[in-house]
Order: C-alpha cells, then structure tokens, then sequence
C-alpha cells in the first residue's frame, strides 16, 4: 500500500486537513518570497516542510502508516515555529509578509498539537499500523 493509499483510509476530515497543510506549510510559504524581507522565512518554511516530507516517507516505507510519522514534523517544525515567531516580528517585516506568516504558523501548531499526540502515544505503546 502507498502512503497515498494509506491516507485515503482515513476520516473526510484528515484529507481536508492535509489539504490545509498543504497550502499553509507549501504554498503559503511560496508567497513569502515575492518580499525581500520576508524571503528568509519562506525558504526555511519551505526546506523544513520538505525535509519533514521526505523523512515522512522514509518511515512511512520503513515502518508503515504509524503515529510515529509525525515525529518529522516535530523535529524540522518545531524551531521554525520559533524562528518565524521572530521573523514576523522584525521592524522590517510588511504587514501582508507578517500576516502570512501567522497563518503558516496557525497551521504548523495546530499540526504540531496532532503529531505531539500521535507520537506521544507512538512511545506509549500505540504502534498499531493505522490502516
């Protein structure tokens, strides 16, 4: 079975979901790169989402559709909610650069509540495959 597979076994509301990640972690971040000062975030946004998104597949291929497969986007997306916190707050920053950055980072937290939850239960012994 392929990941895409995989994820069309899940609920309606997990590939909406995945939509909005999609837009908010891939394209949004496209959209920083039109202003200079805002560039930097977009292509860090964009490296970590890419990162995450290989690594995903690596394990999805290793172990199978597991809650561990948030584990990337905890480790590639956890310092740039950090780092665009700072970025958005540079004196510098546009305001629609700044409000877009918001909704990236809206997007990668609440996908970050999930994947803290999945792999939390990963490590407590939940290592069923989810398909």
């Amino acid at each position: 079975m392929t990941f895409n597979e995989a994820m069309a076994l899940q609920p309606a509301w997990v590939g909406l979901w995945t939509n909005v990640l999609m837009l908010g972690a891939f394209v949004a971040p496209l959209l920083l790169l039109i202003w200079k000062p805002s560039r930097k975030a977009g292509i860090v946004t964009l490296i970590a989402s890419l990162l995450g998104g290989v690594a995903m597949q690596f394990m999805f291929g290793a172990m199978g559709y597991v809650k561990l497969l948030g584990l990337p986007h905890l480790i590639f997306w956890g310092p740039v909610v950090v780092f665009l916190i700072a970025q958005q707050a540079r004196g510098d920053m546009p305001v629609w650069p700044r409000r877009i950055i918001w909704g990236i980072l809206a997007v990668i937290c609440i996908s970050l509540v999930f994947d803290f939850v999945d792999v939390a239960r990963w490590v407590l012994g939940e290592r069923a495959p989810l398909v």
